[in-house]
């Protein structure tokens, strides 16, 4: 029997956070483009990416306070005009009545302490990263309340 597919098809994880690095393109952070998508049995919950609240003006039109207060990655959180990736995912999943419990949340960068928190309570289980993030006491508390952390390479 002959072969009417040669190509070589992505994994659930590579087509999962190949979406995440699409969505990430929607970004309006001048410093850091972040995609994030929640997933569960292999659909798509909810999307985010971060930036701006919806009718607030876009760090592109502002400018990025951030940079301006010299702020290093990963402190400070509250000092800044936009909301993370993972946390505009949940937003939108809560707007349309959807249930994150035992899902997976696929993430360009490793989430904050913020978001860790919210993940947990929110009872995702796992999150399949692809890049890393400057903060110990996010890795600490996934790790303390046993969700599943996956790096991609």
């Amino acid at each position: 029997m002959k072969k009417h597919f040669d190509k070589k098809r992505p994994s659930w994880d590579e087509y999962f956070i190949g979406i995440a690095e699409l969505v990430s393109k929607r970004s309006t952070c001048l410093r850091r483009n972040v995609g994030a998508i929640i997933v569960k049995d292999k659909r798509i919950l909810a999307t985010g990416y971060n930036g701006a609240p919806r009718e607030i003006a876009h760090c592109s039109e502002t400018g990025c306070i951030r940079e301006k207060l010299k702020i290093p990655s990963g402190e400070r959180h509250e000092l800044c005009r936009g909301l993370h990736a993972e946390q505009n995912a949940f937003l939108q999943a809560a707007l349309h009545g959807t249930s994150l419990k035992d899902s997976t949340i696929y993430s360009t960068t490793q989430p904050c302490i913020i978001c860790a928190k919210m993940i947990i309570n929110a009872g995702i289980k796992e999150i399949v990263i692809k890049g890393d993030y400057p903060d110990r006491m996010s890795k600490d508390f996934l790790r303390e309340a046993k969700v599943k952390v996956r790096r991609m390479e």
